[in-house]
């Protein structure tokens, strides 16, 4: 099986390139080497590599600067994301679509299923939002993956910035009125690699199991890392002028993948750890 993934040295695509390389055909190209934006270049590369699978991971993810970019924004999300699944139709070729729980607005009280009806609240979400319609509406074969609060080896992440500023810094303040669910990229990974294999077209959510607020999970890296001299004190998020508001409860169900028998990513706390016990920071890896 040939798989072209986009946004490949991203935080997700590179575990997807890791993971994928030994199983299949990989074509992965960087933001540089394939610009979603541009129609021609986006049909001239799929046509070329006659991929069986589009794994697209290119996005355009910084939330509050997406409320004075918001043409870039769509740009990216949601005009690139329909220049990739016309290209995927042409084929015939299977397209996975990374999506965000950032899609929903935070009202419910019980975690959010597949088929709860999105109101984002901000730019962001509103344009992987859109991403989302141009893929459900375009193709034929499609995935259309939500996850919440990645982290892993690659790109920028809370984990990362946490560890990176514990070394000069002791003391931080967290929001705790933000619930949703940690997911490591390397279990998302591992999620798309099983789904690709299917035939089961529609929408899912894929994130770690179980909830917590951002101050609980900041609380958790320190204790994992049994970083002694960093204290971690609960604070209310604040909406400031040009910043994005986000949904205050953001937790994924993925009950889609229930029903079907599949294994489930791992609980927050299990994978968190497995993930702080590998980690070196002298290893960073900063691309995407």
């Amino acid at each position: 099986m040939r798989v072209l993934i986009t946004g490949g040295n991203g935080q997700v695509g590179s575990e997807v390139v890791d993971l994928f390389q030994p199983h299949y055909d990989v074509h992965s190209f960087s933001r540089d080497a394939m610009n979603v934006t541009n129609s021609a270049q986006v049909s001239e590369i799929v046509a070329k590599i006659q991929p069986d699978v589009i794994i697209h991971c290119a996005a355009y993810t910084a939330v509050d600067q997406a409320e004075q970019e918001q043409e870039r924004a769509y740009e990216i999300n949601a005009l690139g994301t329909r220049n990739v699944a016309i290209a995927a139709q042409q084929l015939s070729a299977k397209l996975v679509y990374i999506s965000t729980d950032y899609v929903f607005d935070g009202k419910k009280e019980e975690p959010y299923v597949e088929e709860d009806t999105p109101s984002p609240l901000g730019v962001y979400g509103k344009s992987k939002l859109a991403g989302e319609m141009y893929v459900s509406t375009l193709c034929d074969k499609y995935f259309v993956v939500r996850t919440s609060w990645v982290y892993g080896r690659y790109g920028d992440n809370f984990v990362k910035k946490l560890l990176k500023q514990s070394r000069k810094q002791k003391q931080f303040h967290v929001v705790e009125d933000q619930i949703g669910s940690p997911t490591s990229a390397l279990e998302l990974a591992r999620f798309l690699f099983k789904l690709v294999g299917t035939k089961k077209y529609g929408y899912y959510h894929a994130a770690n199991q179980g909830a917590c607020s951002w101050f609980e999970f900041a609380k958790a890296i320190v204790k994992c890392r049994q970083l002694e001299h960093v204290t971690v004190l609960p604070c209310v998020t604040e909406v400031a002028i040009g910043r994005a508001q986000r949904p205050s409860y953001s937790v994924l169900d993925s009950q889609k993948a229930r029903e079907f028998g599949w294994d489930l990513l791992g609980n927050w706390q299990d994978s968190l750890a497995h993930f702080l016990q590998h980690y070196q920071e002298q290893d960073d890896v900063n691309e995407g």
